[in-house]
């Protein structure tokens, strides 16, 4: 897949979309920018999946990229009706945002279970062991990257979650590897603070 030319592709859309008013004629257009971007949109929630929520992946719902790709879509066909981004970062923020969603109503339908964390250890491409119930503390700490500055919750998103790596996060965003590493730096120190509730103290992990 060559990620400069769907770049400049969904830019494209993504214009012709912003001139548009009527319902009608936006249609084909969301349509085909879906199409185009869909081979990247799979990759995203792939990782997504993976990192965040094997259990998902395991019976009884047995979720597969796919599935949660075609879940993504349709929330994407009804936002896009109302919400037109301007740049590719945008288009493509809002579509982490759907699959973080999405992902959160599986998990909280399938298991209400909490399970404990120690913040000092807590990783965000990974907060809880693939053995471990999908639980309140990774639905809690993707609630969580919803409430950071758009700057450090779009970098986190790409990073952290799905995977991409700064060089590549950098081209979305349009920014520096340098500034990646920074804004990624700013996100997990909110993060902390955030979810400092979740924190087991060192001491007392180390008296059990």
């Amino acid at each position: 897949m060559d990620e400069n030319r769907t770049t400049i592709e969904v830019q494209r859309y993504l214009d012709r979309l912003a001139n548009l008013n009527g319902d009608s004629d936006a249609e084909p257009v969301i349509s085909a920018l879906l199409g185009r971007s869909a081979q990247r949109l799979q990759l995203l929630c792939a990782g997504l999946l993976h990192r965040q929520y094997p259990r998902l992946m395991r019976p009884p719902l047995g979720l597969a990229a796919e599935e949660l790709l075609s879940a993504v879509i349709e929330r994407l066909l009804r936002a896009l009706r109302q919400t037109r981004p301007e740049t590719v970062r945008g288009f493509f923020a809002l579509a982490g945002k759907h699959m973080r969603w999405e992902l959160n109503d599986l998990a909280r339908r399938l298991d209400e279970q909490d399970v404990p964390v120690n913040i000092h250890d807590f990783d965000v491409a990974a907060p809880e062991s693939s053995d471990a119930s999908v639980g309140v503390a990774t639905r809690r700490l993707l609630d969580a990257i919803d409430q950071l500055p758009d700057d450090e919750r779009d970098t986190l998103d790409l990073v952290r979650i799905h995977g991409l790596t700064h060089a590549e996060a950098a081209e979305i965003l349009s920014v520096s590897t340098k500034t990646i590493q920074r804004r990624l730096d700013r996100a997990l120190t909110i993060l902390a603070a955030i979810l400092a509730d979740l924190d087991t103290p060192r001491s007392a992990t180390n008296e059990a």
